[in-house]
């Protein structure tokens, strides 16, 4: 659940500075947004979410 929210917040600042420094419009962010929202309630998203925790799990064991 950590890992979850901290990609969460990261992915928001991104966004952020990316509206700020508009390398991104507001209309692409809001289809992005909705994009991701209606990704997570279909059938792949619980493979998503073991895909970025595997790539988590490896950095961790990565770093040192």
């Amino acid at each position: 659940m950590a890992l979850s929210l901290s990609v969460v917040v990261l992915l928001g600042i991104i966004l952020i500075v990316l509206l700020r420094g508009k390398s991104l419009k507001a209309w692409p962010a809001i289809v992005a947004i909705l994009f991701g929202f209606f990704l997570a309630s279909t059938g792949i998203a619980p493979s998503i979410n073991r895909f970025l925790n595997s790539v988590a799990d490896t950095i961790n064991r990565i770093s040192f």
